[in-house]
């Protein structure tokens, strides 16, 4: 099920956003534009789908702190609402804070210490039938009620946990089809957004390997991975792509005794290979990125959240083309700030970028007013 569509409102920087999506999207834009909390949304349809949206949201600082700080209208809940359009399907996350407490005696007062956590306000998932939406699932608080495969309308009154997503808590695959599906759909994406370099990071010291053929989110098992592209995935055009970005060079997955897996390049000039103790961050980040995007097991939908992170300017452009073949096994998302990489991937798929900005502090599209009017409209005149 591609992804169509996006919208987020209330959510950081993001007053209101939504975004037509395609097979490959490039969110470009100046640094504190709000290309990353675009990308921190999406992930937390995954937190939601996992049973990880409270978690999420304390890693973030707790849930008020991602809340959008700006002026609100009169009567405008205090909301984050994040939601996608699947195919035929669509779904929607609403949260906000716990509502305060009042005193209570002091051997209560455990109740109150989880104030942070979000407190799922509405939740729904529909389905596009002859031009109509039908509900499948409505959630307000802590009460939903769900259409199951015989399409009876099954009631569950306050029995959810107000932290987490109904998906988490009742997503039965046989009683409840389309949620699962949707469930199953969030949780297949696969998001890259920091790879450990650091002189003791994993992938720089040999690790016992076991057949990988998805790459872990911070590259610990960056050899494993590589071998098992060599192994079983696409060999030709990881050589090819190894080719393209590092001309001459030849790459080497070495096991010891205790199956111990380690990574050697073979670079022109050298009298001898390199170990991955002795790569650049940025070389062993691009490896990182051929893992990641040649991947045995293409996921459904793929975020690169600023990819060029540490790469040479050499390095965009055989990254750009890497991204374009990806496009053809996975729905590519890919937020960065370097241009070259832009128009690299926009040329290679017929894509255009879609350009952020910040307007009055919120997050929007470039020629967009905050409140989706365009720029130079006589209402957007009238609100500035």
């Amino acid at each position: 099920m591609p992804l169509t569509r996006l919208h987020v409102s209330g959510y950081r920087s993001v007053r209101e956003l939504s975004l037509e999506l395609g097979p490959v999207n490039v969110i470009v834009g100046a640094n504190g534009s709000g290309k990353s909390n675009l990308y921190r949304a999406l992930s937390l349809l995954v937190a939601a789908a996992e049973g990880r949206l409270a978690r999420t949201f304390a890693e973030e600082g707790g849930t008020p702190s991602a809340l959008w700080a700006g002026p609100r209208k009169r009567q405008e809940a205090a909301r984050v609402t994040v939601g996608v359009e699947l195919g035929e399907l669509a779904y929607e996350l609403s949260c906000g804070v716990v509502p305060p407490t009042t005193p209570v005696p002091l051997e209560f007062i455990a109740e109150t210490f989880f104030d942070l956590d979000p407190e799922v306000k509405e939740e729904h998932l529909w389905a596009f039938s002859g031009g109509r939406k039908v509900a499948l699932m409505e959630r307000k608080n802590r009460t939903a009620f769900l259409r199951d495969a015989e399409g009876t309308r099954v009631r569950f009154p306050s029995d959810l946990w107000s932290g987490e997503s109904v998906m988490d808590q009742l997503g039965d695959p046989q009683r409840f089809p389309r949620l699962a599906e949707v469930q199953r759909q969030f949780r297949a994406w696969r998001f890259y957004h920091h790879f450990r370099t650091d002189p003791d990071a994993p992938m720089r010291h040999p690790q016992i390997g076991v057949r990988t053929p998805v790459l872990a989110p911070d590259g610990r098992d960056l050899a494993a991975a590589l071998q098992t592209i060599l192994l079983i995935g696409d060999k030709r055009g990881f050589l090819a792509a190894i080719e393209d970005a590092f001309p001459g060079a030849r790459l080497e997955i070495t096991r010891s005794r205790e199956t111990r897996f380690g990574v050697l390049m073979h670079v022109p000039g050298l009298g001898r290979p390199m170990t991955a103790s002795e790569l650049s961050d940025g070389t062993l980040r691009y490896l990182c990125l051929l893992a990641a995007v040649l991947s045995p097991r293409p996921p459904p939908f793929l975020v690169l959240n600023e990819p060029e992170t540490s790469l040479h300017p050499d390095l965009l452009a055989p990254l750009g083309r890497l991204i374009v073949k990806a496009s053809k096994h996975s729905q590519l998302w890919v937020t960065t700030h370097a241009e070259t990489l832009a128009r690299v991937v926009s040329e290679g798929s017929g894509c255009e970028p879609t350009r952020l900005v910040k307007t009055e502090g919120a997050t929007t599209l470039e020629g967009v007013h905050p409140l989706g009017l365009r720029v130079g409209d006589d209402e957007a005149r009238d609100t500035e």
